[in-house]
């Protein structure tokens, strides 16, 4: 049976147990711009007086300018960061403050517990929604005046939004403790031909808070989205454990990190892969408008080509070491053997956490992905920002 990648994509996820965090990103597979922001336009804060970074809680004031915060609810973790970086380009764009939600797994990951919040304020102004909620809210966006908004076709006359219904729709906002008591249905899109229209239909003054049930944003991430992947710094948390694993398992030596995806889900979704213009997150090798099409061995790489682009590879980068990340089958025996002659260890973590993988992945020395994941394409994001080198299966 065909399955439409592009009705799929949008089908939430159910969420893993509790445990290891299933975080290998794919939906389909159950998967000019300033430096700063102008003083006019912060959102107004006053840290507290306490000297500890750990005990200093920052009080924040309301700001005029309004408030945007969603759902990312769409999938796994490769996809919410598409839709995440989609979201404070739309934020920014129609000047509002971004209420950064928390991530979603089996439950709500608060945004700072795996990226830092100060990088993103070079962009735009944000507040944790926790702070939001606990801080503002209560007097500005109060219990019975929360609306939810959604998109929803002209043609369909619907006009509720169904923000809570199902998982992860459901716990994520009963996780910040919102109910809704109406709602904004709109038909216009993100584009940048309408952010005029968002300004205007709908002022802070009259919607101080737009509560999106999805990202405001496409997916995959549009191309002119991707640098922003820039102000998505791990937090020191995450950055502390991969370097730890970095430094004892590759004292001082290069390595190369590669990305495989060869469960059977996955072996299954590439079946329709072949000959499609764009798929998942194919954009992140080439346009749709390349005049390029996808093909089966970029989404499921044979035996051969994945030793024979990580031998070379190796080869040319002088790498002692290969460090795997998968969703299956990390093939150490046969890249161990292959790669006998280079005297190259072969290395998979399997962490308990798989931003971990990526965090280890985005430092590798050069990075091999897969053009249709989105978890590659996030390792892909975050080595562009620093000028490191990524090659894919069946691509390059």
């Amino acid at each position: 049976m065909y399955i439409n990648p592009y009705v799929y994509l949008f089908i939430p996820l159910a969420c893993a147990l509790p445990g290891k965090i299933d975080a290998e990103g794919d939906d389909l597979v159950s998967e000019e711009l300033s430096t700063s922001t102008p003083a006019a336009d912060r959102h107004t804060s006053e840290p507290s007086s306490s000297s500890s970074n750990l005990a200093t809680e920052t009080k924040y004031e309301w700001n005029s300018n309004g408030y945007v915060i969603f759902c990312p609810c769409m999938g796994r973790f490769g996809n919410q960061a598409d839709h995440y970086l989609g979201a404070i380009a739309f934020a920014k764009a129609i000047g509002r403050i971004l209420v950064l939600p928390p991530w979603r797994t089996y439950r709500n990951v608060g945004f700072n517990e795996w990226f830092k919040v100060e990088p993103l304020q070079e962009y735009l102004p944000v507040i944790l929604a926790e702070d939001f909620m606990k801080q503002l809210a209560p007097k500005y966006w109060p219990p019975g005046k929360r609306s939810g908004w959604c998109w929803q076709s002209q043609q369909s006359g619907t006009t509720t939004c169904d923000m809570k219904e199902g998982n992860p729709f459901g716990p994520f906002w009963d996780g910040l403790d919102v109910d809704f008591d109406d709602y904004v249905v709109y038909h216009i899109s993100y584009d940048d031909y309408e952010i005029d229209q968002w300004k205007t239909r709908y002022p802070p003054d009259k919607y101080p808070v737009m509560a999106f049930k999805g990202a405001p944003a496409r997916f995959p991430i549009l191309e002119k989205h991707r640098h922003l992947h820039k102000y998505l710094q791990w937090s020191d948390t995450i950055m502390e454990e991969a370097y730890e694993y970095i430094n004892r398992t590759f004292p001082g030596q290069k390595y190369v990190g590669i990305h495989l995806r060869n469960e059977v889900d996955w072996e299954r979704a590439c079946e329709h892969a072949e000959g499609e213009k764009t798929y998942m997150a194919s954009t992140q090798c080439f346009a749709a408008h390349a005049g390029k099409t996808v093909t089966k061995k970029m989404c499921l790489p044979s035996k051969e080509e994945v030793l024979r682009l990580t031998k070379n590879v190796v080869i040319s980068t002088r790498a002692k070491h290969v460090y795997v990340a998968t969703d299956k089958n990390p093939m150490i025996a046969e890249l161990e053997e292959h790669l006998k002659s280079q005297k190259v260890k072969v290395h998979h973590l399997d962490p308990w956490l798989p931003q971990i993988d990526l965090a280890i992945l985005g430092q590798a020395d050069h990075f091999i992905g897969n053009c249709i994941s989105s978890f590659s394409a996030f390792v892909k994001r975050e080595r562009d920002a620093k000028n490191k080198p990524t090659s894919f299966w069946g691509f390059s």
